[in-house]
């Protein structure tokens, strides 16, 4: 599997509307949103009300990544806006099964996102809750960042641990995700990756020349 999502994040919000027609052209896999409090991390982004704004304008997935404290408060009414995929920080949630029970209960999938420093064995009670594995492979907060290396071994590991665990939860990949990076991340067994600056939002061409390119590149590992 390799799914290659936009982080609207990294978009020209002043023309929206024109980059998501381009983006469904290039058959992009999903969109990936970043719904930030300023408390959890340094840094405010999107909205629910920024879901509900593109949500008739795509079939794909509407992936959310919430970078909040008490993620709890947001489940329901992202479940309301259309999420498909709402991933919490373990490290923002006291109760991480029942917050991400009650994902699952409005029939969207659940995902836990891990800080660098985060070791994913503490999820062993939930493994059984956990759709996506989001690994965050620069500190949350800010585009633009550089890969930490490091975060290479967390994803071999963790894609060891999710097989020893008979877990089918698939990993996703986030923070500088582009050409010398994607490739050997899905080697490594990542199968969703969150396209920001490095790969997708930049200057060198076109949305749709970028993904394909960035298509070119992974499907040749």
């Amino acid at each position: 599997m390799k799914l290659l999502g936009a982080s609207l994040m990294c978009a020209d919000l002043l023309h929206l509307g024109q980059q998501i027609k381009e983006l469904e052209t290039a058959n992009i896999d999903f969109y990936h949103i970043d719904i930030m409090d300023g408390q959890f991390v340094d840094n405010f982004a999107l909205s629910i009300d920024f879901i509900k704004l593109i949500k008739p304008l795509t079939t794909r997935p509407i992936d959310v990544h919430l970078m909040v404290e008490n993620p709890e408060r947001y489940i329901q009414p992202l479940a309301e806006a259309g999420a498909d995929i709402i991933s919490i920080h373990a490290e923002a949630v006291t109760h991480l099964h029942a917050a991400l029970t009650k994902i699952r209960s409005y029939g969207i999938k659940a995902g836990v996102a891990l800080n660098p420093s985060t070791r994913v064995e503490k999820l062993g009670h939930v493994i059984d809750l956990i759709d996506v594995l989001l690994i965050m492979t620069v500190n949350p907060g800010f585009a633009g960042q550089k890969f930490i290396e490091r975060m290479h071994e967390k994803v071999v590991f963790s894609a060891n641990w999710l097989k020893e665990q008979d877990s089918q939860a698939i990993i996703e990949v986030d923070g500088n995700i582009g050409h010398h990076t994607l490739g050997l991340c899905h080697t490594e067994g990542a199968s969703m990756f969150v396209l920001g600056t490095s790969a997708l939002f930049h200057q060198r061409g076109t949305l749709i020349e970028n993904l394909q390119e960035t298509r070119q590149i992974i499907s040749a590992r």
